[in-house]
C-alpha cells in the first residue's frame, strides 16, 4: 500500500533537487535534477529521432557508476549545450568525478524539438541554453517547483495541443519513495478520441489532472487522428524524463527500470514511441532507503520499483499537459477538453 508523496514530485525522493529555467521570448526551457551525491543512474531509448549525451557512460559495464546531475532541455541539439552550463556549474563547486586531480562532473542529458512553437530562435551564434543551464541549477530546490509551462517542458506539444513539464511520486508503506517527472513533447496524443479524456486517467490520485473519469470512445486502430492532422517531421517530437528512487540500486538493476517506466509513456501517450520520437527515459537511485524488513531481493525490488515508476510516467505525462497554459497557437488541454463538452 501507498500513496503519493507529500509534494507529488520528484523531489518527494530525499536527496534531490530540481531546478527550471525559462525563455519566454525563446519559447524553450531547460530542467535539471541534482542528487545531493553522486547516484547511480541508467537510461532507456526509444523512437527514431532521439538527441543524447553522455548516455554510453551509463551502460553498465562502463566504468563511471555514478551521475552528478541529469539536464533535459529543448532547442533540439541545440539544447544540449545545458548540459555544458551545468558541468561547468558543478565543477566550480568542485563536484564530479575525481580524474588525476581534477573534478569532472558528469551530466547525462536529453533534449527535446521545440524549434517550430513560434518563439524567436534567432540567437546568432551562441545559443542560450548553456545559460539556461546554469540558472536551471541556481534555481534548484528539494521543494514544490512548477508544472505546465516549465522548464524542459515550456514551449513543448502534445500531439496538437499545448505539452508541459509533469511530475509525480508514489511512497509505500515502507518507505520506498518512486517518482517521475517528464516533459512531454510527443506526436502522439495524450487525449481520447474526441478530447473525452486523458490515456492515463486509469492511473489518477486525487484527481491530480481534473478527475474527469476515463472515457475512450471507438479507437481508430490507426495513428490517432490529432497525429494525422498534419504529417510529422522524424525527430521532432519526443517526451524525456526521469524516474527517481530511493532505493539501493545500481546501473544494471536502474537500466530494467527505465525500460519498466517507457510502459508510463505507452498508458499515457498514442501513438508512443514513433519514428517521429525519441522518447527517452533516465533512472536514478539516491540509495537512501534501507529494507528493514528484509524482504526486499534484488529481482523483487526491481519489479516492484520499475511497476511504480512507469504508473508515476503516466501520472506525470497527464498532470503536465493538465497544467499547461496556452502558448501562441497551442491552446491548453483544459481548453479544448472544455471545448469537447468536458466541463
Amino acid at each position: 500500500m501507498g500513496a503519493p508523496g507529500l509534494l507529488n514530485l520528484l523531489t518527494d525522493v530525499p536527496g534531490l533537487a530540481v531546478g527550471h529555467a525559462a525563455d519566454e521570448r525563446l519559447r524553450s526551457g531547460v530542467s535539471i535534477v541534482l542528487p545531493a551525491s553522486r547516484a547511480a543512474c541508467a537510461v532507456d531509448v526509444r523512437g527514431g529521432g532521439s538527441g543524447t549525451r553522455e548516455t554510453d557512460l551509463l551502460r553498465p559495464e562502463a566504468s563511471v557508476q555514478a551521475v552528478d546531475a541529469v539536464c533535459l532541455s529543448g532547442g533540439s541539439a541545440f539544447g544540449l549545450d545545458a548540459a555544458s552550463g551545468a558541468m561547468h556549474w558543478l565543477a566550480e563547486r568542485r563536484r564530479g568525478v575525481e580524474v588525476r586531480g581534477h573534478v569532472v562532473p558528469i551530466v547525462p542529458a536529453a533534449i527535446l524539438f521545440d524549434l517550430h512553437n513560434g518563439g524567436d530562435k534567432d540567437w546568432g551564434a551562441e545559443p542560450p541554453y548553456r545559460l539556461l543551464g546554469r540558472r536551471a541549477c541556481d534555481t534548484a530546490t528539494t521543494g514544490a517547483f512548477p508544472l505546465g509551462n516549465a522548464g524542459a517542458g515550456f514551449g513543448a506539444m502534445a500531439g496538437q495541443i499545448k505539452g508541459g513539464l509533469g511530475s509525480a511520486s508514489w511512497v509505500e508503506d515502507d518507505g520506498l519513495v518512486i517518482a517521475a517527472m517528464v516533459a512531454v513533447n510527443a506526436v502522439g496524443s495524450v487525449l481520447t478520441p474526441g478530447n473525452r479524456s486523458f490515456w492515463a486517467a486509469p492511473w489518477e490520485q486525487n484527481g491530480e489532472f481534473g478527475g474527469l473519469p476515463f472515457a475512450a470512445a471507438a479507437v481508430d486502430l490507426g495513428i490517432a487522428a490529432e497525429a494525422r492532422i498534419a504529417r510529422p517531421v522524424a525527430g521532432s517530437h519526443t517526451c524525456i524524463g526521469i524516474v527517481a528512487t530511493n532505493a539501493p540500486l545500481d546501473k544494471a538493476a536502474l537500466r530494467q527500470v527505465s525500460i519498466m517506466a517507457h510502459d508510463g509513456l505507452a498508458r499515457a501517450v498514442r501513438p508512443v514511441h514513433t519514428p517521429f520520437d525519441g522518447d527517452t527515459l533516465f533512472a536514478l537511485a539516491t540509495a537512501t532507503w534501507q529494507d528493514t524488513e528484509g524482504a526486499a531481493d534484488r529481482s523483487w525490488l526491481i519489479a516492484r520499483v520499475g511497476s511504480i515508476a512507469a504508473d508515476c510516467v503516466a501520472r506525470a505525462v497527464a498532470r503536465g499537459v493538465w497544467a499547461a497554459e496556452p502558448l501562441g497557437q497551442l491552446e491548453s488541454a483544459c481548453n479544448v477538453m472544455a471545448a469537447a463538452g468536458k466541463f
